[in-house]
């Protein structure tokens, strides 16, 4: 094998490649050959001067944070969220409570009419119980109960004024607007920390 083919290998080892021939016989063709080890004495010294002319990175990691969106901090800590989840499925129990027995008729005041009224009350329950339990969803329930409060307060006024009912009677419809509160904070401080997680994420 000629000077100019072994080069060609020991050329690849330097790479860090397959010689294409056994390494021994490299190494046994170095040892005879003083041409060749001065060739590859050479290629390394110019690979060497190569790496060292290669500017070094530079590091954009400021630069990168500083372009990401800042994460908006949970409108509530843990604990005041823990204390709001906790009232509203307090609330939704009860709401549970007084529904069920009338959804069965096992209470006064029931007919068709009164048990329509308390499947609803059931679901609109069921429905804050999640919330409850998964705050990332209760978001999603923050129309429904808005719509709820403006539909109850609607019909309370006109009742009022036509004194159909009492305002102490309605004063009950004030824990649907303090569910809706709660709904409202839930969302917004979920959806916060959630926005807050994948940007730490991202970061990281």
């Amino acid at each position: 094998m000629t000077c100019a083919q072994m080069r060609i290998a020991i050329s690849a080892l330097l790479d860090g490649e397959e010689p294409g021939i056994p390494r021994q016989r490299v190494r046994g063709h170095l040892a005879s050959c003083p041409g060749c080890r001065d060739w590859q004495s050479g290629a390394q010294r110019v690979s060497t001067e190569a790496l060292a002319q290669v500017p070094e990175p530079p590091d954009l990691t400021e630069r990168v944070l500083a372009a990401l969106p800042v994460a908006k901090p949970p409108l509530l800590g843990a604990g005041p969220l823990r204390v709001l989840r906790l009232a509203l499925a307090v609330s939704a129990a009860a709401q549970l409570a007084l529904a069920i027995p009338l959804l069965f008729s096992l209470a006064s005041g029931g007919g068709h009419q009164g048990r329509e009224m308390a499947s609803f009350d059931v679901a609109v329950a069921v429905g804050f119980l999640v919330a409850a339990a998964r705050p990332s969803r209760a978001a999603a329930l923050v129309p429904v109960a808005l719509a709820l409060v403006l539909c109850l307060f609607a019909s309370a006024a006109v009742d009022l004024a036509r004194e159909n009912t009492q305002l102490t009677q309605e004063a009950g419809h004030l824990v649907v607007v303090l569910q809706a509160g709660a709904l409202w904070l839930l969302g917004r401080s979920s959806g916060s920390a959630t926005s807050a997680r994948r940007w730490l994420r991202a970061a990281a």
